[in-house]
């Protein structure tokens, strides 16, 4: 069996996974998730992440004989190939590796369409794919609510009742509340304390969840395609009753990872297996080559709530992050991750 390393890049962070070629579904032999610091770009997370994985390989005795990382950014590609230097890497459209892995793993229908929406740090992805060809439909990015967007919600719920936490403490509350029902949490300066639910959470994010499902149903509308079930990924699919909401407010079927946060890093395995460097690109269908199902037609009552629900939403979750943008700049003068911030980092070493 082949040792290979898969890693997942996004705007907040790397995530690992190392493992034989075969066996990407099962416990891997090890993991990792590296946060991507403030002002930092986003190939020293995952350069980290090859480090630490290649460490645990050496001593095990054991060759890691391919990597691959997954990207959904060009530019997050090239900064990662630049920080790589002579490492052999190989660099996958994010996207392609979630379908790999789930169409490993038997979730994926044969033929038809499936919409992946990653709701990851910076934002909400959606992808509409061909499941045969696997070729890219449509696409969109919202950045009205993601990861960081929640987690700046449930920071303000918390200093309401009293209770001040920073970004790291408030995120791991909302990922706890994804198998717990009640957590307690804790003002390490005050004292005070503050009990959350898994449904106070979900009122939190209901406005995001019901923008993101006008979000797939523009999507649905510009393919003329309707597809034949809704994958979920991201950490924050994790929380049941998220899930629960999407699936009534969208009305498709649901596919659901166990650990939708590590799908695009277990699809990287994979092909690492296949090969050792270069790029793996994602073709995008022509319009009109894909069969096109009629939808009723979008009333513009509908449209103009839609609108409206974005809108505000969008200018709650801006303020909240640009009050904490102001008092949480790094020593440099540097910023918080953004998408587009490309850095600059020593190349690995073998060390």
């Amino acid at each position: 069996m082949v040792l290979v390393l898969g890693v997942s890049a996004g705007a907040g962070g790397a995530r690992a996974v190392l493992t034989h070629s075969d066996q990407p579904h099962l416990p891997p032999i090890e993991r990792c998730h590296v946060a991507r610091r403030a002002g930092g770009g986003v190939e020293e997370p995952v350069l980290e992440a090859i480090v630490r994985m290649r460490r645990s390989a050496d001593q095990r005795d054991e060759l890691i004989s391919g990597t691959a990382v997954t990207c959904r950014c060009p530019l997050h590609a090239e900064s990662i190939r630049a920080g790589a230097g002579d490492e052999p890497l190989t660099i996958v459209d994010e996207p392609l590796a979630q379908l790999r892995y789930l169409r490993f793993t038997g979730q994926l229908p044969d033929s038809g369409t499936v919409i992946l929406y990653d709701l990851g740090a910076s934002g909400l992805t959606l992808t509409h794919v061909d499941c045969r060809t696997d070729a890219v439909l449509s696409s969109k990015h919202s950045t009205v609510l993601g990861g960081d967007g929640y987690d700046a919600l449930l920071r303000w719920q918390l200093a309401r009742g009293g209770v001040l936490t920073d970004r790291s403490t408030s995120r791991r509350h909302r990922e706890a509340l994804s198998s717990a029902r009640v957590i307690t949490a804790l003002d390490a300066i005050s004292g005070g304390r503050a009990v959350i639910t898994r449904s106070d959470l979900v009122e939190l994010c209901s406005a995001g969840i019901h923008h993101s499902a006008s979000f797939v149903h523009q999507l649905i509308e510009e393919s003329g395609v309707q597809p034949d079930g809704l994958v979920l990924l991201g950490g924050c699919s994790r929380s049941p009753d998220v899930r629960a909401e999407l699936a009534a407010l969208i009305d498709l079927p649901i596919i659901y990872d166990p650990e939708p946060e590590y799908v695009s890093a277990r699809g990287a395995v994979l092909l690492a297996a296949e090969r050792h460097h270069g790029d793996v690109r994602m073709a995008r269908m022509r319009k009109g080559a894909a069969i096109v199902m009629p939808r009723p037609p979008v009333t513009r009552r509908k449209v103009i709530a839609a609108v409206a629900v974005t809108v505000a939403l969008g200018a709650t979750i801006a303020g909240l992050l640009a009050i904490e943008h102001n008092s949480d700049r790094t020593p440099d003068g540097g910023t918080a991750p953004t998408q587009v911030e490309l850095g600059t980092r020593p190349q690995l070493s073998n060390n």
